[in-house]
């Protein structure tokens, strides 16, 4: 009798589980979003400077460093929302996929579905319909590696 109690309870719990679960999912919304694709750490730690010390062609290797390690990416919309990549279509690995490799610093415009979340704005890219590059060429204001000063040999 008590191990069907407990079978019982178990089976209940797992349903309530899977029922509380589909109830819970967050309604997607389909959008169409222009921005950089960004290191999402440097942009919120403020490790390298302001946020826009972390954009463009100057922070470009860190954000590949950071994507190639498992930082999220972002994508840095014009209006400046800030959206977290869970999944661009075509890559398998979603943090330091080659897919994220391939955009980093650049402008690009994605399709997709968007899901907000505890103030969070995720971003699954079905498809990504424009790439630009990289457009903000930012050497000139910020240096090679923003944040951090080169001391003087003497």
């Amino acid at each position: 009798m008590k191990q069907r109690t407990g079978a019982v309870l178990l089976a209940g719990v797992m349903g309530g589980l899977a029922w509380g679960g589909a109830a819970a999912a967050a309604e997607g919304e389909r959008v169409t979003v222009t921005g950089e694709a960004i290191d999402t750490w440097c942009y919120y730690s403020g490790v390298m400077g302001g946020p826009e010390a972390v954009v463009g062609s100057a922070h470009h290797t860190c954000a590949l460093w950071c994507s190639a390690g498992g930082i999220p990416v972002g994508l840095l919309a014009d209006d400046g929302t800030v959206y977290m990549v869970l999944k661009i279509a075509g890559d398998d690995t979603a943090n330091g996929g080659d897919t994220q490799l391939r955009i980093a610093s650049h402008e690009i415009t994605a399709e997709g579905m968007l899901y907000r979340r505890d103030g969070i704005n995720y971003l699954v890219v079905e498809q990504v319909v424009a790439d630009a590059d990289i457009v903000r060429l930012t050497h000139e204001d910020f240096g090679v590696v923003p944040g951090f000063a080169i001391p003087d040999p003497q």
